[in-house]
């Protein structure tokens, strides 16, 4: 008799756990943590909402696993997040165009949620680029590759204005010609600053002239959390001009405009365009995806190029301008960066007082570092254009931080290139004078489903850009 009174009980205790775990999982409850108002209107607007058939994809059935695949497990540790959330924040502080990155939405989003109901990845309406791209995810989840419906379909559950994915043949529109006001490039007659002209363009930017000298490269042994790979040196650079700020979207959108191939279409590169002998100045392709995030172009940096394609806008620019233009060596840009200080960074500050301590640790004072630095501290976790910051002690801005940047020189024992300054994504640590990293070309291409890959373009990487460099020789002396 007992025997069957527990089971009864138990089986009521169960009953009434999966009724609350249902209860629980409903878009009203969910909304009772997400109370920012964007976040509903932009659901309601996505496509998995707005359907042909009427049925409006529930919260859950994106932001936890299928059941039976660790949906209670992960529903706990969501709960107990928002929960955390909705007792210690202020929802009017609740930053959605951060939350609505690829960075930060693929932690919240369940690949095995997205096959479970897409179990067809070629319906019959499916463009070519679509099947293509399809079938390269197929073969690289076949291979075991963390690969993620959400790097090509981030707009899906959240509608995104102006997002687009798969081949971006609205880039191109983007690219028209401006009023011509620039029939020549600047002359170059003394070893000061100057604003260069590209020609047939609008387009101009700021050059800074820093003289040459010696420094101590690198970072001291007690240097609080530097890495082993900034070991000092010192180093004599010769005089040379630096870009005021990183090639901005209007300046690299003027190459792309100007080289593009008449008839250019948005398919993969192909092996004419692998060819480097073919045309030392052939333009890129159409990028696949939108390369500025939707972040807005103009003064923003430019981002998404790959190396190569920085290169090749360097030696654009050189013909164009009749100047010797090119990526900076690491040597030169920590030297432009530090402009003649040895601390941390070219402002005072101790980067381990500009780190969070803890769950409990307080908030660093980071009103310093804030006015010249975008970093992971207060960044809306994307570009910023360059009034947002000041300038270091010889004119040049953002330096540290808002992107990273391209260096001439290979990283130690890698087939890779250097990348200096920090970007937007970096804590205090990476954005310090002396920190150092590299490019990662096989990881920032592992979504691009194009045969071969792009050599033009990062698929998986919105954080790095570049500046260029003019050498001061003797015919500009």
């Amino acid at each position: 008799m007992l025997f069957f009174a527990g089971l009864i009980a138990g089986l009521l205790i169960f009953a009434g756990m999966g009724r609350a775990v249902e209860v629980t999982s409903t878009n009203d409850f969910c909304a009772i943590c997400h109370v920012h108002p964007q976040a509903t209107s932009s659901w309601k607007q996505g496509v998995h909402y707005a359907t042909q058939s009427g049925y409006h994809t529930a919260c859950a059935e994106c932001h936890l696993p299928p059941k039976g695949e660790g949906y209670l497990v992960e529903k706990a540790k969501t709960g107990m997040r928002d929960l955390w959330s909705l007792w210690t924040k202020d929802s009017t502080e609740f930053d959605w165009d951060a939350a609505s990155t690829l960075e930060r939405a693929s932690k919240h989003v369940y690949n095995s949620s997205c096959v479970k109901c897409h179990e067809n990845l070629f319906p019959a309406k499916l463009t070519r680029e679509g099947s293509e791209a399809h079938l390269y995810y197929k073969q690289m989840t076949e291979k075991g590759e963390d690969m993620q419906c959400i790097s090509c379909h981030l707009n899906s559950g959240h509608y995104i204005e102006g997002y687009l994915h798969g081949s971006n043949t609205g880039f191109a529109a983007t690219a028209t010609r401006p009023d011509t006001l620039f029939q020549s490039p600047a002359t170059v007659t003394a070893f000061e600053d100057f604003d260069e002209q590209i020609p047939g363009s609008g387009v101009s930017f700021r050059m800074i002239a820093v003289p040459g000298g010696e420094f101590t490269m690198g970072s001291p042994a007690d240097e609080p959390l530097r890495d082993s790979d900034e070991e000092q040196k010192l180093v004599k650079v010769d005089s040379f001009f630096i870009a005021e700020v990183e090639v901005t979207w209007d300046e690299y959108m003027e190459f792309y405009r100007q080289t593009a191939s008449e008839g250019r279409t948005t398919d993969t590169e192909g092996s004419r365009r692998q060819d480097a002998d073919v045309d030392a100045i052939s333009g890129a392709t159409p990028p696949y995806g939108k390369p500025d995030q939707n972040w807005g172009m103009g003064q923003r940096p430019a981002i998404s190029m790959s190396w190569h394609a920085a290169e090749t806008y360097c030696k654009w620019l050189s013909k164009v301008s009749g100047k010797n233009y090119r990526l900076p060596t690491e040597a030169e840009w920590e030297y432009a960066c530090r402009a003649g200080t040895v601390t941390p960074y070219f402002f005072g500050g101790d980067p381990a007082k500009y780190e969070k301590k803890g769950l409990f640790g307080g908030k660093p004072d980071t009103s310093v570092i804030n006015t010249y630095v975008i970093y992971q501290g207060n960044s809306p976790s994307k570009t910023l254009e360059p009034p947002a910051v000041k300038a270091n002690p010889w004119g040049l801005k953002n330096m540290s931080g808002n992107v990273a940047e391209f260096c001439s020189d290979i990283y130690e024992g890698t087939d890779e290139h250097v990348i200096r300054g920090g970007s937007f994504r970096d804590d205090a640590s990476g954005v310090r004078s002396a920190a150092r990293d590299h490019t990662r070309k096989d990881e920032w291409l592992k979504t691009d489903p194009q045969m071969p890959k792009s050599i033009w373009w990062y698929s998986d990487c919105f954080y790095v850009g570049f500046r260029v460099v003019m050498d001061y020789g003797s015919d500009d002396k």
